[in-house]
């Protein structure tokens, strides 16, 4: 999703300040990477480096960057547990667990929609 993308379909967002959040969110989460993570956690609590094998082309930088964020956000917690050598897990909050309907729906769009997507751009651009 570009930023103008972003900006129109937040417009319909009446308070300014949710406004902006909007925004940063659509950029964030339509990202490359973000909704790869958080579909790697649907399933519940992940090690780092079974995360980096569940997702294809991440890096380390990448995908520490990605967690990061969302843990930021609150959508994902990291769980420190004490043992030699210590073991980090992560899992979606109840918080992260609410963009998995926005996120079905989605991609139900885009299951049903998508070859029409994808006809318009071999078509090449409108003249």
């Amino acid at each position: 999703m570009t930023t103008t993308d972003a900006e129109s379909t937040s417009s319909t967002c009446r308070d300014e300040e949710l406004r902006g959040l909007l925004r940063g969110l659509l950029t964030s989460i339509g990202d490359k990477w973000t909704l790869a993570v958080v579909g790697a956690l649907i399933g519940g609590e992940c090690r780092f480096t079974v995360l980096q094998r569940r997702i294809d082309g991440i890096s380390h930088r990448m995908l520490t960057k990605t967690l990061r964020d969302l843990e930021h956000d609150g959508l994902v917690t990291r769980g420190v547990h004490a043992e030699v050598p210590p073991r980090v897990q992560y899992a979606l909050t109840p918080l992260g667990l609410t963009l998995l309907d926005p996120v079905t729906a989605l991609t139900r769009w885009v299951e049903e929609h998508g070859s029409t997507v994808l006809r318009n751009r071999q078509a090449g651009p409108p003249r």
